[in-house]
């Protein structure tokens, strides 16, 4: 089985919101100016519209892990990298230093790289019915991406739409589960002792090339990826009801009044 991508989405500019600046989305928010370059170069009308969200600053710690570099420390996060790239690629993407609240984004994909649930709850509630929603997370050495759309709020489900993240584990919105110890690391050398120091772009890599066939070819086979750097394995989550229902995912198919 296979997920055919949303028709207009070949034909017009695609708006897509990355919220999260840090390990993972500084290394997403590089293959993006990748990706649309590409698909100018192959036909593609307008390519990519990418605001970044994030209300942080590049500390010393993110310097050698992250995107950033010494003359960066102090800066908002989003403000580097967007003015970055927009002056190396000719690009008009923006960026909002600010948390993502509860406002709705009217955009085609959200790309989430977030580490806490409060987060992964504000990209749910701020997208519109149908939106892809594309979460990119990982721990120490291990990562998953999965790309789904959004759910109807009223009417009917479809059977073919791709579960979100948030269906295939219910805890990863659950904020009373969110750890309360979250002081960030004085060095670069404690970050390590956290995370690998390629496992940000690892699961990036995946996430990326997703998109990238997704735009390609038009459709996709399987629309998320489990790997872990130690054992040095990847696992592919088909686009197949089936398998979703192994994993727990039984969507509800109500008939329009």
């Amino acid at each position: 089985m296979e997920h055919f991508i949303h028709a207009e989405l070949l034909s017009r500019k695609v708006s897509i919101h990355v919220v999260g600046a840090g390990g993972t989305g500084s290394q997403i928010l590089t293959g993006l100016a990748q990706l649309d370059r590409a698909m100018r170069s192959l036909g593609h009308p307008e390519g990519l519209a990418v605001t970044v969200v994030d209300d942080d600053t590049v500390s010393e710690t993110n310097v050698g892990r992250q995107m950033f570099w010494p003359s960066d420390v102090g800066l908002p996060k989003a403000e580097v990298l967007v003015h970055r790239i927009n002056m190396a690629m000719g690009l008009n993407w923006k960026a909002e230093v600010e948390r993502l609240e509860m406002q709705q984004l009217k955009t085609d994909i959200v790309i989430g790289c977030v580490d806490n649930r409060a987060a992964r709850k504000a990209i749910l509630r701020s997208l519109q019915p149908g939106a892809y929603w594309l979460d990119v997370g990982n721990r120490a050495e291990d990562g998953q991406c999965i790309l789904g759309e959004t759910p109807p709020r009223y009417g009917c489900d479809r059977e073919e739409r791709l579960p979100t993240v948030a269906e295939f584990y219910p805890e990863v919105i659950d904020e009373t589960l969110d750890g309360k110890d979250d002081a960030p690391s004085c060095s670069l050398a404690e970050a390590l002792e956290k995370q690998s120091l390629f496992v940000n772009r690892g699961v990036a890599l995946y996430a990326l090339n997703l998109l990238w066939q997704l735009f390609r070819h038009g459709r996709i086979g399987h629309h998320g990826v489990f790997m872990n750097l130690a054992t040095g394995r990847a696992a592919p989550l088909p686009v197949d009801p089936a398998a979703w229902e192994r994993m727990g995912v039984k969507k509800a198919l109500h008939k329009a009044a």
